[in-house]
Parts: structure tokens; C-alpha cells; sequence
């Protein structure tokens, strides 16, 4: 049985994660600054309770972000420093589709990150994967307060976190495999039309107004740095997602 970690246990994508990992055999040690029945107490940031919770782990899921604490890319290497102490077989990260390509600072210590994985000589896999369903609803719903629902003009291609789970728990029970295929949600659509298909779901009638800003960053969504060229990963589209929130609701 292998042992694994899994950083960011309880968030997004760790949820789905740890479920399906223990389903697949796993002995998984879910990591958190809490504690609590099912949880590994253990601080990326300030290293209390890694050795102990890397002690006999064969393998590290690092799902984890803390870009308002002291940092993801400190955490990445406190992490590291850790699990090479601990002689860990392998560990998989996960990053986003297009980081090189769009110079928002949260992509930039992607980058970074992936560097240090690379650099670190614990054995590693990395996927990048598009950005989740979740985070595209939360664009919307975050707009309460506005007259108007404004959609930056460009074409993203979310996929649902549970099936961005499913790949993780295919490459963590396999070797170190570096770099691997990106992977992207089943369809490419402009925000504004996500918009509109969240307002129908919603029930709203605020006009959905498209914008376009000057600059690198939004150029290189434009230029669909963030998108995954072929055949798709996932098979949840954005309206699936928004009629499971809704059934789940009522």
C-alpha cells in the first residue's frame, strides 16, 4: 500500500483527492494546519509538523496555495526541503495551463514553483490543468453588489476539480513522469457566454457587458495561453456544473 500526502487536503481539489485516493488503496495522510479526526497536523509555512507527517510517506500530492500567507512559492520550498529529507519517492504538483504565457503574480510563482520541483531531486510529476468550473461561477457571484455582470472578452476553458482529481490519482499510482499533457475541460467559450448561461441558471436579468483591457495579461488570455489545444480532457461542461449547484440547492 502506498503512503501518500496530500497538501491542501480540504480545500477544492483536495476534497475530491483524498476521496478518490483512498478509494484506489491509497494510505493517505490528508495535511492541514488544523487538527482533527482524518487530518495531519502539519505548517507549510513555517515547517512545524512536516517531518513528522512525511515520516514513511512514499508519495506527495502538493495541492496547496497560500498566495496571501507567507507565500506559495515558500511553502513549495519548505515542502521540498522536506520531502528530500524524507527521501520521498515522488511528488506530484499540480499547476495551471498557461502560466507561462500570462504574467498575472500568482502565475509567476507557478513558474517558480515548478523550477523548484525540478531542481529539488525528489523524483516529481507535474500537471497543469485549465481553471475550475468553481472559479468561473465565483467571477459571477462575486458581482452581486453591480448593475451589470462584466465578462472580460476572452475564451477560457474550465474544467470540474473532481475530474482534475481523477487524473491525479492515475498519475500518483504511477511513476515520476516530469512534465505531463495538460489537461482542459470539455469546451472553449467566451466569458460572456458563461456569463449569460450563469444568469439563466441564476435566475437574473442583469445585461452581461463584455470589456477588454490594455496590457500583457489580458493579451495572453486572449492569444489562449490559458486554453489546451486536441481532444479534451474532461467531459463536465460549465452547465453541468451550474445544474449540479442547482440541484444541490433545492
Amino acid at each position: 500500500m502506498t503512503t501518500t500526502l496530500v497538501t491542501g487536503a480540504t480545500g477544492t481539489l483536495g476534497t475530491p483527492t483524498v476521496l478518490r485516493l483512498r478509494a484506489a488503496g491509497h494510505d493517505v495522510r490528508a495535511l492541514s494546519r488544523r487538527t482533527g479526526p482524518g487530518l495531519t497536523t502539519g505548517d507549510l509555512v513555517t515547517g512545524a509538523g512536516l517531518d513528522r507527517a512525511l515520516a514513511g510517506v512514499d508519495t506527495v500530492v502538493h495541492l496547496a496555495t497560500a498566495p496571501r500567507a507567507k507565500g506559495d512559492v515558500e511553502a513549495a520550498r519548505t515542502l521540498l526541503t522536506a520531502a528530500a529529507d524524507a527521501h520521498v519517492q515522488h511528488l506530484v504538483l499540480i499547476s495551471i495551463v498557461g502560466i507561462d504565457g500570462i504574467p498575472l503574480a500568482y502565475y509567476r510563482d507557478k513558474v517558480v514553483i515548478e523550477r523548484l520541483v525540478r531542481q529539488s531531486g525528489v523524483p516529481f510529476t507535474i500537471l497543469r490543468a485549465t481553471q475550475f468550473h468553481g472559479f468561473v461561477e465565483a467571477l459571477f457571484t462575486g458581482q452581486r453588489a453591480l448593475p451589470v455582470v462584466v465578462a472580460p472578452a476572452f475564451t477560457v476553458q474550465p474544467i470540474a476539480a473532481e475530474e482534475v482529481a481523477d487524473r491525479l490519482v492515475e498519475l500518483a499510482s504511477d511513476r515520476p513522469a516530469g512534465r505531463v499533457p495538460d489537461i482542459g475541460g470539455p469546451e472553449q467559450r467566451t466569458v460572456p457566454e458563461l456569463a449569460r448561461l450563469w444568469r439563466g441558471a441564476v435566475g437574473g436579468r442583469r445585461p452581461v457587458l463584455p470589456f477588454v483591457l490594455p496590457g500583457k495579461t489580458f493579451a495572453g488570455y486572449r492569444s489562449g495561453a490559458g486554453l489546451v489545444p486536441g481532444t479534451p480532457y474532461g467531459r463536465v461542461t460549465f452547465a453541468d456544473h451550474l445544474a449540479a449547484r442547482s440541484a444541490a440547492r433545492r
